[in-house]
């Protein structure tokens, strides 16, 4: 009796295993990846966009422009800036017909600091102020051994792209845009081009900023608490008041920075409020730059009750968001604050700071000047929406 064995038949030969078929599987849609590829792509966008588009096609048909003689004295200046509602101002040389830089809140805070220390007095200070000229600041910058205002400027036509690393390079945050007369051999100031004009004419006219979904802080877009923080300083690199500093201590970290903000935070380091150089301009406009050594609480007092102070986000919310926002409400920087989260301790952080944004920090992220690794890889996506205050901040706002 013989055995049959199955399947060793000559004739039955064994089948060539059959070959998978690739997979024909999307990327979902909420993936991490889908929100890289989207960001990436929108980038390339606008960043082409910023490129095809002119300095000058930033401006609309009709604007205002104040340019100040550099022979004016500085308390005039600062009236015509403020009737103007304007925090800077180009500057004209009248006998070489060139332009002489910018006049900013900042070179005014330089102006105070250096009368202020040299002065024995508030009054003798003040009266000081009262008759300086513009062009004398270059020798009060000297003294204190910082940067000269800029000479930068850019002809209207050219790119934008090309103004805004300008714009970058420049710490007056503003870049003229001038003309060139070859008869008369004057150059002529067309206008001055903002880091504020660029990102809102960006968030008019480019749908893409609806794709930049990921957020601020794993974008590393601005200037957060450093990890390494000590108690003494636990804020560390940035620089914070309470209500309770005097005025000048603040304008000292204005010039000595060269930053134009402070946040004003309570004793848990809760945001309450932010001390801006305006702040200080208004006292001097107003005649109260005698009292500089009187608290920030007392001068935030003094405030228009028209003026927006602290506007708050936290880390997790979205570059496209905030470029929303910038389409309806001028704003020159954004306070982070924690969340809801809760410590260690189990005491709630909400409002606590933990950085800050300027328009720079924003700028540079879009002309691809800020940090290309985190930009390139595969980022946490935004909350859905822009979050509410921390915490409830006098006259302020929080991104919606």
């Amino acid at each position: 009796m013989s055995t049959v064995v199955a399947n060793e038949s000559p004739t039955s030969p064994t089948p060539p295993p059959k070959k998978r078929k690739p997979s024909q599987k999307r990327v979902r849609a909420n993936s991490l990846a889908h929100y890289a590829d989207q960001h990436t792509e929108a980038m390339g966008k606008i960043r082409s966009f910023l490129k095809s588009r002119s300095a000058y096609d930033v401006f609309p048909l009709s604007y205002r422009l104040v340019v100040l003689d550099a022979k004016l004295p500085v308390k005039q200046a600062l009236n015509i800036m403020h009737t103007a509602g304007l925090v800077s101002c180009p500057v004209y040389d009248q006998k070489k017909w060139k332009f002489a830089g910018m006049l900013t809140l900042l070179d005014i805070i330089h102006l105070i600091q250096w009368y202020y220390l040299k002065s024995e007095t508030f009054e003798t200070a003040a009266a000081d102020v009262e008759t300086f000229r513009i062009e004398s600041l270059r020798n009060i910058e000297k003294e204190l051994k910082v940067p000269p205002p800029p000479l930068n400027h850019i002809h209207p036509t050219r790119p934008l792209f090309e103004a805004c690393n300008q714009l970058l390079e420049t710490h007056a945050r503003r870049l003229p845009l001038i003309d060139y007369d070859s008869t008369s051999e004057m150059e002529l100031i067309v206008s001055v081009l903002t880091q504020y004009r660029v990102l809102k004419f960006v968030a008019n006219n480019c749908k893409e900023i609806a794709s930049l979904n990921h957020s601020l802080r794993s974008l590393n877009i601005g200037t957060y608490v450093s990890p390494n923080a000590t108690p003494e300083d636990p804020f560390y690199p940035l620089a914070t008041a309470t209500m309770d500093s005097t005025v000048f201590s603040v304008v000292h970290m204005f010039s000595e920075r060269g930053i134009s903000a402070v946040p004003i935070l309570d004793e848990n380091g809760i945001v309450v409020n932010l001390f801006e150089t305006v702040d200080v301009i208004e006292l001097i406009r107003s005649g109260s730059y005698t009292q500089l050594d009187l608290s920030v609480r007392s001068a935030l007092a003094l405030r228009s009750p028209e003026f927006t102070g602290a506007v708050t986000c936290t880390g997790s919310d979205s570059l496209g968001k905030l470029l929303e926002f910038l389409k309806t409400m001028r704003v020159h920087r954004v306070v982070v604050v924690e969340g809801d989260n809760v410590g260690t301790d189990g005491v709630s952080r909400k409002g606590r700071l933990v950085g800050m944004i300027t328009l720079s920090d924003v700028l540079r992220y879009l002309v691809g000047k800020g940090d290309r690794n985190r930009e390139l890889g595969l980022m946490s996506p935004m909350s859905p929406a822009l979050r509410g205050p921390p915490s409830p901040l006098p006259a302020g706002n929080s991104l919606p």
